[in-house]
């Protein structure tokens, strides 16, 4: 199977455009430079249950076709982010603190302990509570974040059911994030019944992971989120690049309506396998005035064979054209 990617930006900030969004245009840039390009993208506020509905569309189409999606906020440990959480209902699986994880936001808060030039505390509450961002869906595994250590995770969805958390780790009751009960169950040394040891994740391959899909979650951050976004793409998916190669070949036509170029289009297609032709149409264009941008789309080889045949269909029509334009 072609993998897809995909795109799931979460937060109300953008819905409401209070922030606008920058992640759908560098995700777009990121993959074009290493030969893919993106799917789909979903954008969604800070409602948990449309996240979790969002989440499990993204994980049955990477279970299914092997899509590598890309979700973008939401994973910290505020009362609004709720992106964690989602994502383990959507699974059915619990919550853990991941060990890897804790240990790099604990290396995090001596930091900026070191940073302040004040003791390290580690069981000062405000510490305790930054150990929720190392609480993920049993059997993820991390992302590495560059910036301040504070980790991503990701959810190779073959292996979820039936993995486990990683040898150690700690679930709280139900789905609900590390609060202020399992913290305090951490600092008294009882654990009680919210909590129990779960067998260990299988040994991970990351060859085979890497050929199948899986959902990637990344903080909000632009400074964050593009550096994890990239590391995924070159580490877990070099294989793929420009393998799916795409291209893009069109010509500006100027005096003719989409209805009558439709014949053309449809024969397009039906002759050139795999190709893809597009309508752009514009009323107002500041160059061209109104007119039509007509084109091919697909691998470079079929777009190649394909494209002069949409000019000659074109020059049937006698029709005035502008431009060619190549991507």
């Amino acid at each position: 199977m072609t993998p897809h990617f995909g795109l799931i930006i979460i937060g109300d900030e953008i819905l409401s455009g209070k922030r606008a969004d920058k992640h759908l245009p560098k995700v777009i840039e990121l993959l074009g430079a290493r030969g893919l390009q993106l799917a789909w993208a979903d954008y969604v506020g800070d409602d948990p249950a449309r996240i979790t509905a969002t989440l499990a569309r993204a994980f049955a189409s990477a279970r299914a076709c092997g899509d590598v999606v890309f979700s973008c906020g939401g994973i910290g440990a505020t009362p609004d982010d709720h992106t964690r959480q989602c994502a383990a209902k959507a699974l059915g699986v619990e919550l853990a603190l991941h060990p890897e994880a804790e240990a790099l936001i604990r290396e995090r808060m001596q930091d900026i302990a070191k940073e302040q030039g004040t003791p390290y505390e580690p069981d000062r509450d405000d510490n305790i509570h930054r150990l929720n961002m190392g609480v993920f869906p049993v059997g993820a595994q991390i992302i590495a974040n560059p910036y301040n250590k504070i980790p991503g995770f990701f959810c190779p969805v073959d292996r979820l059911s039936d993995a486990g958390p990683p040898q150690g780790a700690r679930a709280p009751e139900g789905l609900e994030p590390a609060g202020p009960r399992l913290l305090e169950q951490r600092r008294t040394g009882d654990r009680g019944e919210a909590s129990r040891e779960l067998r260990p994740a299988r040994p991970r391959d990351p060859h085979t992971e890497g050929e199948r899909g899986g959902v990637y979650f990344v903080p909000g951050f632009p400074v964050m989120a593009w550096p994890m976004i990239e590391s995924v793409l070159d580490q877990r998916y070099a294989h793929l690049h420009q393998k799916l190669a795409h291209a893009e070949k069109s010509v500006i036509v100027f005096g003719s309506m989409e209805a009558m170029l439709t014949p053309l289009m449809l024969a397009i297609e039906a002759e050139h396998a795999g190709v893809k032709v597009f309508s752009l149409p514009s009323v107002d264009h500041p160059v061209y005035g109104r007119h039509i941008e007509l084109g091919v789309k697909g691998s470079p080889e079929a777009v190649t064979l394909a494209y002069p045949a949409l000019l000659a269909g074109l020059r049937a029509f006698d029709l005035k054209l502008g431009p060619e334009l190549v991507r």
